[in-house]
C-alpha cells in the first residue's frame, strides 16, 4: 500500500480519493473547503492544511481541479504541490487544462528532482463509480510504469500517450465530441417530439439504437430529468470546448461542429443554466422551438 496525496476533491476528485482508500491506500488529501472533504476525513482520508503539506507527505500526489488557474494556484508559491516536492517523487495531474501550461509546470517539478505526469480521464461519475474510467497518461515512461497500478486502483484501462502534454491533448480531442454527440440526440428527440412522439418514447428508441454511445446512454435520459447534482456543468465543458478551439487555431485544425456546441453552451449560459448538467442544451433547442417558453 502506497503513501498518497489527493488535491482537489471535488465531484470527480473526491470519489477518485475514495477509491484508492477503499483499496487500502493511506490517503492525504487538501481541497480549499475543508467541509467538503469530511465525508472522506469520515473514511480515513488525513487532512492537509495545503497542497504542499499534502505533497509532502506522499509519494504520489493526484491533483484535479477546475482549470488552468487553479491548477496554477495549487502548484505554484510557497504553500504549492511543487514546493512539497522532492526527489523520487511523483506528480500526477488528473485535470483537463492547457497542454503548454502542463508543460511547463512538469519543467519546474523536474528541477526539484521530482516528476510529474498529465493523466485526465474519460468517463463520468457513474463510470468512476462503477470502476470503469479510462486514463491517458503523459510523461516519462518509467513514471507511467510506477502510477499505472494506481490507476487500475481507480478506473479500469490506462493508456501512455507520449511525452508531457499529449494526454491532454488526448484528453481535449476526445471531450469535443461529448458534446456534438449530446446536440445531436437532442435535436433528434426534439424533433421525434414536436413530430407527435412522447419524448420518452424517443428516448427509449434513442438510447437503444445505433447512435447509442455509452455517453448517449448515460446522459440521454437527462433530457426527461436532470441529475441534482451536475456531472458536468456547462462552464465546465465550454472550458473544454475553449481549449479544443484553441489547440485547432495553433494546429490549423477547423473544427466547425465544436464551434457550433459553443455556441449552444453560450445561449446555456444566458438563459441562466450554466450551472446545469451541458445535457441542457435540450432546454435550449426545446425554448428555441416552442417547446418550452
Amino acid at each position: 500500500m502506497a503513501n498518497l496525496a489527493f488535491v482537489g476533491l471535488g465531484t470527480m476528485g473526491g470519489r477518485m480519493a475514495a477509491r484508492l482508500l477503499e483499496k487500502g491506500h493511506h490517503v492525504t488529501g487538501y481541497n480549499r473547503t475543508r467541509s467538503k472533504a469530511q465525508w472522506l476525513i469520515d473514511k480515513g482520508m488525513r487532512f492537509a492544511d495545503s497542497p504542499r503539506a499534502a505533497a509532502e507527505s506522499a509519494e504520489f500526489t493526484f491533483s484535479m481541479v477546475t482549470n488552468s488557474a487553479a491548477l496554477e494556484k495549487i502548484a505554484e508559491g510557497p504553500n504549492g504541490v511543487i514546493a512539497g516536492l522532492g526527489a523520487g517523487k511523483l506528480w500526477v495531474d488528473i485535470s483537463t487544462v492547457s497542454p503548454e501550461l502542463s508543460k511547463a509546470l512538469a519543467d519546474k517539478v523536474r528541477q526539484k528532482g521530482a516528476d510529474m505526469m498529465d493523466a485526465p480521464v474519460s468517463g463520468s461519475v457513474i463510470t468512476l463509480e462503477q470502476g470503469k474510467l479510462s486514463f491517458m497518461a503523459a510523461g516519462r515512461r518509467e513514471s507511467f510504469d510506477k502510477v499505472k497500478p494506481l490507476f487500475l486502483d481507480i478506473g479500469v484501462k490506462a493508456t501512455y500517450v507520449g511525452a508531457n502534454g499529449l494526454a491532454l491533448v488526448m484528453k481535449i480531442a476526445t471531450n469535443l465530441s461529448l458534446t456534438s454527440q449530446m446536440l445531436a440526440f437532442c435535436e433528434g428527440v426534439l424533433l421525434a417530439e414536436k413530430g407527435g412522439i412522447a419524448r420518452e418514447t424517443a428516448v427509449e428508441v434513442l438510447t437503444h439504437s445505433a447512435i447509442a454511445s455509452p455517453m448517449v446512454q448515460y446522459r440521454g435520459p437527462f433530457v426527461l430529468k436532470m441529475p441534482d447534482e451536475a456531472w458536468f456543468d456547462c462552464n465546465m465543458m465550454q472550458k473544454d470546448l475553449l481549449l479544443a478551439l484553441e489547440l485547432g487555431r495553433q494546429l490549423k485544425v477547423p473544427l466547425p461542429t465544436t464551434s457550433t456546441c459553443n455556441e449552444y453552451l453560450n445561449a446555456a449560459r444566458a438563459m441562466g443554466l450554466e450551472k446545469q448538467d451541458f445535457a441542457i442544451m435540450f432546454e435550449v433547442l426545446a425554448r428555441m422551438s416552442g417547446v418550452l417558453k
